[in-house]
């Protein structure tokens, strides 16, 4: 990518992050653009559907998500690494407003540019729990799609206003149906 090509991206991504943080998953791509100082057609150039523009934001995020998964894989405890799993997942979908409902639309559809990151999301989902299971920590009759759906479910539930302070008290509850060992 040319230098000055690469700073329009740049700077349209900056602004982009500031509008859905502003407005959430819905905001205008039209807006977006504006406020860029871009015209639409610069904008779809980079980003031509909301979700590509959505996979280029979040990609950093859920590359870190991701990475975590990893060290909590060689954690001491399986109980406790896929409690702070649960709760590192709750604290990226608050980070931006309306993205679990593109995710979960996105988990099941190889079309889509957020495909990648949610597959990588589930698969590290998948593997902690399969690892407290082994030990014993978390319910045998489960299965990693079960978990992305809780996990989904629980990051629809506090990005709503209403449930937003109850976090930590539904990340619990979550997981404590999750795992055969009380905290």
């Amino acid at each position: 990518m040319r230098a000055d090509a690469k700073k329009n991206y740049d700077h349209i991504l900056e602004v982009a992050r500031g509008v859905i943080t502003e407005h959430g998953s819905d905001a205008s791509m039209r807006d977006i653009a504006r406020r860029a100082d871009v015209g639409l057609a610069t904008l779809l150039r980079h980003f031509p559907t909301r979700e590509t523009l959505f996979e280029a934001l979040l990609c950093t995020n859920l590359d870190a998500l991701t990475r975590t998964s990893a060290e909590f894989e060689t954690s001491n405890s399986p109980g406790e690494a896929l409690v702070s799993w649960v709760r590192d997942w709750v604290a990226f979908a608050q980070s931006y407003k309306g993205v679990v409902g593109m995710m979960a639309a996105a988990h099941t559809n190889p079309d889509s540019a957020l495909y990648a990151s949610c597959a990588a999301v589930h698969s590290a989902s998948a593997r902690l729990l399969a690892r407290a299971q082994a030990t014993g920590a978390a319910r045998e009759d489960m299965n990693g799609d079960d978990l992305f759906a809780l996990m989904t479910a629980l990051g629809w539930a506090v990005d709503q206003p209403s449930f937003a302070p109850r976090a930590d008290h539904l990340v619990r509850l979550i997981t404590s149906a999750v795992l055969t060992q009380p905290r």
